[in-house]
C-alpha cells in the first residue's frame, strides 16, 4: 500500500514539475505584471492624492495674495500655479480670482491674460466658457468689440450657449449692429428657462431693440374636440 502510494505521490509530482515547466515562466510573468499594476495603480492614486492637497495649499496662498492686494504677489503665485497645477482645477479657479483682483487693480492686460490662460488652456469646459464671458466683457469695455467676437466663438457647454448668445448681442448693441443684436438676444431668450431670472434681464434688452419678447413664446393650437352625434 505504502508502495502504491509513494507512485501515485511521485506521478503527481512528476506532473507538477512537467506543468511548471511548461507553463512556469509564463505564471511568474503575470504574477509580477498583476502586482506591479497593483503598486501602480496605487502609486498613480497616492500621486494624485498628494497633488490635490499641494494645489488645494497653493490655492489658499492665491486666495491670500488676492485679498492682500499685493499685484506682484498675486502675479507670482499665479505663475507658480500654473506652472505646477496647470491640469487641475484649482488652476482654473485661480486663474478666474486672480483675472478678477487685477481688473479691479486697475490691471485690465494682466487680467485679460490670465482670463485667457484659462480659457485656452483650462481642463474643465465650464471654466473655460466662464472665462471667455469675462474675458468678453472686459474686451466689450475696451471697445475692442472684434476681438471680443472672436473670444466667443467654438464651442461650449449647452447651458452656456444662452450667455454667450447675450453677450454677442451686447456687443452688436455697442457697435451699433440692431439687426445682429436682435437676432443674439431672440437666441439668449429662447435658450434661457422660462423661471430663469436672466431671462428678465434678456427681456428688458429685447424690448430696447424693438422686440416684443410675448412674440417669441411658442404658440399652442388648441384643436376642438369632435361633436358628438347619437
Amino acid at each position: 500500500m505504502a508502495t502504491h502510494l509513494d507512485l501515485d505521490e511521485q506521478e503527481q509530482l512528476d506532473q507538477l514539475k512537467h506543468f511548471w515547466n511548461t507553463y512556469g515562466t509564463l505564471i511568474t510573468w503575470v504574477v509580477l505584471l498583476v502586482a506591479g499594476a497593483f503598486v501602480a495603480w496605487n502609486g498613480w492614486q497616492y500621486f494624485q492624492r498628494t497633488k490635490a492637497a499641494q494645489a488645494a495649499a497653493l490655492y489658499d496662498e492665491v486666495e491670500r495674495s488676492t485679498q492682500s492686494g499685493d499685484v506682484e504677489r498675486i502675479q507670482r503665485v499665479l505663475a507658480d500655479m500654473k506652472e505646477r497645477f496647470a491640469g487641475t482645477a484649482y488652476a482654473q479657479q485661480a486663474g478666474l480670482l486672480v483675472a478678477k483682483t487685477l481688473y479691479e487693480k486697475g490691471k485690465p492686460e494682466e487680467s485679460r491674460a490670465a482670463l485667457g490662460w484659462v480659457a485656452d488652456k483650462g481642463v474643465d469646459p465650464g471654466y473655460q466658457a466662464v472665462a471667455k464671458l469675462r474675458l468678453a466683457a472686459e474686451l466689450l469695455d475696451s471697445k475692442s468689440y472684434d476681438e471680443a467676437l472672436k473670444q466667443l466663438d467654438g464651442k461650449v457647454p449647452k447651458e452656456f450657449e444662452p450667455l454667450l448668445a447675450d453677450r454677442k448681442g451686447d456687443i452688436y448693441m455697442a457697435q451699433g449692429k440692431r439687426a445682429e443684436a436682435q437676432a443674439e438676444y431672440r437666441k439668449a431668450w429662447t435658450g434661457l428657462g422660462a423661471t430663469s431670472d436672466y431671462r428678465r434681464l434678456v427681456e428688458i434688452k429685447l424690448n430696447a431693440v424693438g422686440v416684443d419678447p410675448k412674440s417669441l413664446a411658442p404658440t399652442i393650437t388648441v384643436t376642438p374636440a369632435a361633436t358628438k352625434t347619437s
